[in-house]
């Protein structure tokens, strides 16, 4: 099954009207996302909904190109697809603009306590953050320990550095409290990574 770039088959024209024409929430605003058993990509991606719909961030799950082989067609209505392949490595999870600034960051979990293991990151993925950083962009990684229930968003510049570290085969959790930004799970949105965001805006614009 090939999913689409939100993560789910969503009606185009239906999203259109519910960006233009805002339903009212009754959900009570105490209300936790954390024990819906979401996982990393899902809250991101609700988050995103929820950046859009109050014109905070432009932001977007990328698709990854996918070379269809074979089709079934069981039904006159329904194609199902037999067999396909990705046509090109895929750079990062998502990319968008917040606050005039281009944004582009991966996603990654790890049911490890203690590290996050580097292997969890491909050279590519490597080099184009790199790519990014040379052009002014904001690029960063949010790291989630699912059994500790502990979220990280940590600079591109960091993850960069580890990677390309001899003899290095993670980053510690110690590592990550010390050079991230931790955010917790909340309401509206999920999760509220652009907090972390704008610490990192702060800094380039004391830089200058």
């Amino acid at each position: 099954m090939v999913k689409y770039p939100a993560g789910s088959l969503t009606n185009y024209s239906q999203d259109q009207t519910t960006l233009f024409k805002p339903k009212k929430n009754n959900h009570r605003k105490d209300v936790v996302f954390s024990d819906r058993g979401m996982n990393l990509e899902q809250q991101i991606n609700e988050s995103n909904k929820f950046y859009l719909l109050e014109e905070l961030a432009v932001v977007h799950k990328k698709p990854t190109p996918v070379q269809i082989v074979k089709v079934d067609y069981p039904k006159r209505s329904r194609a199902v697809i037999k067999e396909a392949y990705f046509r090109q490595a895929s750079t990062t999870d998502y990319n968008g603009v917040y606050k005039g600034y281009y944004l582009d960051f991966e996603a990654k979990e790890t049911k490890n306590k203690t590290s996050f293991p580097l292997k969890n990151f491909h050279e590519h993925q490597i080099i184009h953050l790199s790519r990014c950083l040379k052009q002014q962009g904001i690029c960063f990684t949010i790291i989630r320990f699912v059994t500790l229930d502990r979220y990280f968003v940590t600079p591109a510049s960091f993850v960069i550095k580890a990677w390309k570290a001899k003899n290095k085969s993670s980053m510690t959790l110690a590592e990550l409290e010390k050079n991230s930004i931790e955010i917790k799970v909340g309401f509206r949105p999920t999760l509220p990574y652009l907090d972390a965001v704008d610490q990192f805006i702060s800094k380039v614009k004391l830089s200058k």
